[in-house]
């Protein structure tokens, strides 16, 4: 007999595709079949028992930085629409109707209107904290009376958010705030979704999800030799340094040839790491982070302290609380210079501030895996979202 499928829809990026992997990973171990529909480009390589279905109508994600976030967002969901449509047409037709739920993204608002087309239950993925999708739905309600871009508003604690204020609300990098609000209100003011699932309606906490995931989702080709050089250094010495698959630095923060040789005399180089296992080695001390939702869940996973600094959007959400309220990393603001940098490490490495911080980042380590435990609130949160699958 052959299981139920779940049609995964992820938004087409790094940190959006590995979650749904993850989830994927999770949902094939309960028993359920996984078909996902990825976009002509960034597609996810072969993975033993999932089926992807490509729509080749999709934008390229590289046209993200030419449009800019509202209007690609807004853009890719027109323009796949009718082939998204034929192609959820074609997979129930394939599987005899049996399937019992989509999984979208939420930056993939389309998938909601298909769904109930096709009188199928929808559940919205959310791949960012908590605390970003409860303000996305305060931005899509926001009262026209609150001027954003007035500094003294800024300033001000937004209402039963504390400690945010409205300058730590993601709207960095999204261009014309009103454009902006617009796209939340498209995003975020849907109402036939069947639930919510969370990577910490109904909501289904189910995170940290790379816990249970041994697949790699990974959109690049992940350099191993590092790990071998890490296997060399003495236990968190190292600093680790990713910002990201999008995050864009000037030219005269980026490391210039004849500085990469001499940093390559003490340090070490890759294009893309394996993250979850660099972050997981006895040699690493710290994370340098652009604050990006999965890092900051890897990150505390392994009980790593961070210097973060954020380049926009959810970004300043997720390092408001990793610096006020876990109080586990040092935010790095302004320019990118020696000395500052040096000063940092310092205090993450050797001064007791970042031994403070270790100890947190241990004690949120702990709790996190408890979660994922039999019996713990994300385990029984998978077997809640399983048993709603089942019954669909």
């Amino acid at each position: 007999m052959e299981k139920r499928r779940i049609i995964l829809v992820p938004f087409p990026a790094q940190g959006h595709v590995t979650p749904f992997i993850q989830l994927g990973h999770a949902l094939s171990l309960k028993g359920f079949s996984i078909t996902v529909v990825q976009g002509g480009s960034n597609q996810v390589s072969h993975i033993p028992g999932f089926q992807f279905v490509t729509i080749p109508e999709s934008l390229p994600v590289s046209q993200l930085k030419t449009l800019g976030p509202v209007e690609f967002l807004t853009k890719l969901n027109k323009t796949i629409e009718a082939s998204f449509k034929d192609c959820i047409s074609q997979l129930l037709l394939q599987h005899d109707n049996d399937i019992p739920c989509i999984i979208y993204d939420e930056l993939m608002y389309v998938s909601e209107a298909t769904a109930k087309e096709f009188k199928l239950p929808s559940v919205i993925f959310s791949t960012v904290s908590a605390t970003t999708r409860v303000c996305g739905c305060l931005l899509s309600n926001l009262n026209a009376e609150i001027d954003m871009e007035d500094p003294e508003v800024q300033d001000k604690v937004v209402d039963d958010l504390h400690p945010l204020t409205y300058k730590d609300l993601p709207t960095s990098g999204m261009g014309p705030l009103d454009r902006y609000l617009e796209l939340c209100k498209e995003i975020f003011n849907r109402g036939t979704a069947s639930g919510i699932i969370l990577n910490t309606a109904r909501l289904y906490p189910l995170g940290p999800l790379h816990i249970t995931a041994s697949t790699n989702s990974s959109l690049l080709e992940e350099d191993m030799s590092c790990i071998e050089w890490l296997n060399k250094q003495k236990s968190g010495s190292v600093i680790y340094i990713s910002l990201g698959s999008k995050a864009h630095m000037e030219a005269k923060e980026s490391l210039q040839e004849e500085v990469s040789k001499i940093v390559s005399e003490k340090g070490y180089i890759v294009k893309w790491a394996p993250q979850d296992q660099v972050l997981g080695h006895p040699a690493v001390g710290g994370f340098w982070s652009h604050c990006g939702w999965n890092s900051t869940l890897e990150s505390i996973v392994e009980g790593v302290p961070m210097i973060f600094r954020p380049f926009g959007n959810e970004q300043k959400l997720n390092a408001k609380y990793i610096e006020s309220v876990w109080r586990i990393g040092i935010r790095l603001e302004g320019e990118v210079e020696r000395g500052q940098v040096k000063r940092m490490v310092k205090r993450l490495i050797m001064d007791d501030e970042g031994a403070d911080m270790r100890d947190r980042s241990i004690g949120f380590r702990e709790k996190l895996k408890a979660s994922m435990r039999v019996e713990g609130s994300s385990y029984n949160a998978l077997d809640e979202l399983v048993k709603f699958l089942e019954t669909s």
